[in-house]
């Protein structure tokens, strides 16, 4: 699998204030890769800097293994916000402005309006269009050309719940035909739904980066305590079904290997002779996990 992407320290700064601090990720072919964070955590100036909308204070990035030049720019297809389209032209009107703009055949269009599910709509006018329809013709516009990348920024931001699913399954349609998408989002719900890899910002910094499967997975967690503590944790240490576990105040959080439950860790510690006086099964949510690491 070939790298798509790669950063090197890349950090913007504005006065005072590091909007991205020294980011280093790696994004390879055919990944949906989701760039998490809250409003503010950089999401968008990473994606201005690769676009070469924005000059990086420091650091630097390759697309392709190569510096950004015309011709990669040329690969990479982009929604940064809506474009401006024009409201008394219809769907297709448009979209030859944008053929035109990128030097794209007109009959691309037919292609693109067919993936965002538009075409039956292309002679409407723009303004007859609802919000999930626009940024759907936008999604349309940056997929002009055949690109290799996909580029999305915050693409549901202020649909309802029917237009962030049409959203969603344009990605993995996209995805699916061998395009690398890389999407910011401060909804850890559309990473979770889409994405394959994901990298989580806070205030600029990168916290944490991998595949979404061993991030953002939900945990079955035990509080477990006995009178005699020392001897439980002398026996935490022996027990294969677990994954990791942590003191907490009079108790021991257990979290489990996957397909293993409270019950097994249970008959573990009984062969082991340690009775527990406390042992409750919590299930952590991914909610909860994303506002732990961005805490």
């Amino acid at each position: 699998m070939s790298e798509i992407l790669s950063t090197q320290e890349l950090t913007k700064v504005y006065g005072n204030n590091r909007a991205l601090d020294g980011l280093s990720i790696s994004v390879y072919q055919g990944q949906v890769y989701g760039i998490l964070g809250p409003n503010g955590s950089g999401k968008t100036t990473t994606l201005a800097m690769l676009l070469d909308v924005l000059n990086p204070t420091s650091g630097t990035y390759r697309w392709f293994g190569e510096e950004s030049s015309h011709h990669i720019r040329k690969r990479i297809g982009a929604l940064l916000e809506t474009p401006n389209f024009y409201s008394y032209l219809s769907a297709e009107q448009n979209l030859k402005i944008s053929a035109d703009i990128k030097e794209v055949d007109y009959e691309d269009i037919t292609r693109v309006l067919e993936i965002v599910n538009l075409l039956d709509r292309k002679d409407d006018k723009f303004k007859t269009y609802s919000l999930g329809m626009k940024q759907r013709l936008a999604i349309a516009s940056a997929l002009m050309g055949t690109p290799e990348i996909l580029l999305l920024d915050e693409p549901t931001n202020g649909l309802d719940p029917k237009g962030i699913v049409e959203i969603r399954d344009i990605i993995k349609k996209v995805s699916k035909e061998g395009i690398t998408v890389i999407l910011a989002s401060h909804m850890l719900d559309e990473i979770e739904k889409v994405c394959t890899h994901v990298a989580i910002l806070k205030k600029g910094k990168l916290l944490t980066e991998g595949a979404v499967s061993d991030i953002l997975v939900d945990e079955n967690l035990v509080e477990i305590a006995a009178d005699d503590m020392n001897a439980l944790n002398e026996a935490l240490q022996t027990i294969s079904i677990i994954a990791s576990f942590k003191p907490q105040s009079d108790q021991f959080v257990v979290k489990l290997k996957e397909d293993y439950s409270s019950k097994d860790l249970n008959r573990e510690l009984v062969e082991r002779k340690v009775v527990v006086t406390k042992l409750i099964e919590k299930k952590k949510d991914l909610e909860t996990q994303f506002l732990e690491i961005t805490d």
